[in-house]
């Protein structure tokens, strides 16, 4: 089938694919919502912690990358019903739940007002809203409407920004301007009007009747992980990640036996400003593995500042998930098992 916008919206009735191609815009508008409600800096020397599930996590992790060597305290994030042991009331603690719901999210809001810790609260409403509402705690309003995996640009602002405002980070407001203009860009090259052989759709064709794993080192190892739950969110399918170096010391054994089990392909997300033994240690892994991959790609990010480089990879890591879920015939909005998962916790 072809991957032009026709053909995908006959399995993307609820327009997933047009908040991908929002990113941009996303960006800009993130900016606006932290500065609206939040006016003073503080100065916690803790640093920073970044409570949240899901997508509505992965924008710490992001944002992590994104400060990189500039970060001059440490930033955490925290997948959990608790905080790290070490925080103290000395640290910020960012609370991100899309829907204010969050079981985990909640609990960790809890724990950081019994700490004293500064807390800020990132969502659309709910019951974290309320919360920091009657608490005092600054509120930056998420937009609704989405699925909380398509709110990633905000998140990941928020977090920057927070950062900043706390003192774990410079400000990085000009290098998110310039990722929004970058990312349009990108959004042409890469988005449903491109040529049916333009990167995204290759990659997604290649991809097609495996279970990829995703690869990743340094500033792109979050971004892989953003790849993997991308996939399986809106494509349906399993997919995993791993991380360089690491992985070959352990993973790459693995390979050996794949064509047994089953049928896996592999993309490894590289950076220009990577480590040259990591790049070569790449270059080598996928060399040693292609025998035993259906499939293999090795890409790498797009732009000058760290920001643009993490929003290029981002860009096409979502815009694969959903070329992957038209060419399955899925629709890739509902998370059916998640929303099992919940009715029967609430259950318990």
């Amino acid at each position: 089938m072809t991957l032009s916008r026709e053909a995908i919206a006959q399995v993307d009735p609820s327009g997933q694919l047009n908040e991908i191609l929002g990113l941009p815009e996303h960006l800009r508008d993130a900016l606006w919502r932290v500065e609206s409600a939040i006016m003073n800096e503080w100065d916690t020397p803790g640093g920073l912690v970044v409570a949240g599930m899901g997508g509505s996590a992965i924008g710490g992790a992001l944002a992590r990358a994104a400060l990189g060597d500039h970060a001059s305290r440490p930033i955490f994030v925290t997948r959990a019903y608790g905080l790290p042991p070490w925080t103290t009331p000395d640290t910020t603690v960012l609370c991100a739940s899309y829907s204010g719901n969050t079981e985990e999210t909640l609990a960790c809001y809890e724990s950081a007002g019994a700490l004293g810790a500064q807390r800020v609260v990132a969502t659309t409403g709910g019951r974290l809203a309320e919360m920091a509402r009657e608490d005092g705690v600054p509120v930056i309003p998420l937009p609704g409407g989405f699925q909380p995996r398509a709110a990633v640009a905000y998140v990941t602002v928020a977090a920057m920004e927070v950062a900043a405002l706390c003192g774990a980070g410079p400000r990085l407001t000009s290098e998110i301007d310039v990722a929004a203009s970058h990312t349009e860009q990108l959004v042409a090259e890469w988005g449903p009007d491109a040529p049916e052989d333009s990167l995204a759709k290759e990659i997604a064709r290649g991809l097609l009747g495996s279970a990829p794993v995703i690869y990743g080192a340094g500033l792109t190892s979050p971004i892989a992980y953003r790849w993997k739950t991308q996939i399986n969110e809106n494509a349906k399918q399993p997919c995993f990640f791993h991380e360089l170096p690491e992985l070959d010391h352990n993973e790459l054994v693995g390979w050996e036996g794949a064509p047994d089990v089953g049928r896996f392909s592999a993309v490894f997300l590289d950076d220009c400003d990577a480590h040259p033994r990591v790049k070569a240690r790449m270059e080598l892994t996928e060399r040693l593995i292609t025998d035993s991959a259906v499939a293999s790609f090795r890409i790498e990010t797009r732009g000058e500042t760290t920001v643009e480089r993490v929003t290029s990879l981002v860009l096409l890591g979502d815009l694969v998930s959903l070329y992957l879920a038209a060419l399955r015939g899925v629709d890739p909005e509902p998370v059916r098992l998640i929303e099992q998962l919940k009715s029967e916790l609430a259950a318990r």
